[in-house]
């Protein structure tokens, strides 16, 4: 008897899963839509938390600011788990790359005086609010209702942790090897004038019980400090023999307009919601207005303490990046403009 191998193709019955199918059409779904879209737990819920038993463990009320449909929004990075790992894999090869060029040479311990103290006093202190900011972002992760939204949360607090890390990295590469200028570099953090408006801040923001609130807020003060410290020293690192600086930070610059493309498409969808949308913002423009003065003190006296050290004028720098938020807030709708 001989037998004949054949291929046999089975159609499927279904292109999709069912939950995809009735929101997207039975047509074939991105793994992005598979893992991300509809699952949020909706009910059965054995119990409320015993420390907030007036809401249910996956509820739409652990924020003011709310979406009629949290699935509608959608991460145009469109990461879950294997994309993200890849990505922030590259992006962590890259900064080690620089690192070891750096090393090899000796770059960051031969800065020039005044830049060398810039690094170590001001910039490796930050890994603190980095620290702080990942504690803000987790409760995202945790607390926002639609998954599409919570694992965004969820990376963005693994890349906070990640930049503490880099920013460690930078600290014992200055140092030759040595974890010497970390102590000193958390005192800074806790002593030195020019970072206690950003201390202040976070701590303030960890009380916050709305994560939203709290993510919005922090939000703020990173388009300063992020545009102050990294983007508008690169370009003045590069005329005043600080290169080295440059290679660095210039990863952290590159991370943040990432991270800017999911957080710039929440907020526009909670400004858009069908339901919502005139309460939400009405909601941010009272964090607007209650953190906004808090942001330029605390990046004002930043720049204070950038110009102690590098005699640079980042006082004018730091105006133009505030005026270059109000700005945009303004196009948003989040704050009246100024009369002429």
């Amino acid at each position: 008897m001989q037998y004949e191998l054949r291929t046999q193709v089975v159609d499927q019955r279904r292109a999709t899963f069912s939950y995809l199918a009735e929101r997207l059409g039975d047509k074939p779904a991105t793994r992005y839509e598979e893992g991300s879209v509809g699952i949020q737990p909706k009910e059965n819920f054995h119990y409320r938390p015993l420390w907030a038993p007036d809401h249910e463990l996956y509820g739409a009320d652990w924020s003011a600011v709310r979406l009629t449909d949290p699935d509608e929004f959608r991460d145009p990075r469109q990461y879950y788990y294997a994309p993200y790992v890849s990505k922030r894999a590259e992006m962590h090869d890259a900064f080690g790359k620089t690192i070891d060029y750096l090393d090899e040479r000796g770059l960051l311990a031969k800065l020039p005086e005044p830049w060398g103290r810039l690094l170590a006093e001001i910039v490796l202190p930050l890994r603190h609010y980095e620290s702080g900011a990942q504690l803000l972002t987790v409760l995202g992760s945790r607390f926002a209702h639609g998954t599409t939204v919570a694992q965004c949360c969820t990376y963005a607090a693994f890349d906070r942790v990640g930049n503490a890390q880099l920013l460690s990295r930078v600290g014992i590469s200055q140092a030759e090897g040595s974890d010497a200028l970390l102590e000193p570099a958390k005192q800074s953090w806790l002593e030195d004038e020019a970072l206690q408006g950003l201390r202040r801040m976070v701590e303030e923001l960890l009380l916050e019980p709305d994560w939203a609130v709290g993510l919005f807020s922090l939000d703020l003060l990173d388009r300063a400090v992020y545009g102050l410290v990294y983007r508008h020293l690169d370009t003045v690192a590069l005329l005043d023999g600080a290169g080295a600086y440059s290679l660095i930070i210039q990863h952290l610059t590159n991370w943040f307009a990432d991270h800017r493309r999911w957080l710039d498409a929440l907020v526009s969808a909670w400004l858009a919601d069908p339901e919502h949308g005139e309460g939400n913002r009405a909601l941010l423009a009272q964090v607007v207005t209650s953190r906004l003065p808090q942001v330029r003190e605390a990046v004002t006296a930043l720049a204070r303490g950038i110009d102690d050290r590098i005699g640079d004028d980042g006082a004018a720098a730091a105006a133009e990046i505030l005026d270059g938020l109000r700005t945009g807030l303004v196009e948003q709708g989040l704050i009246q403009e100024e009369p002429a």
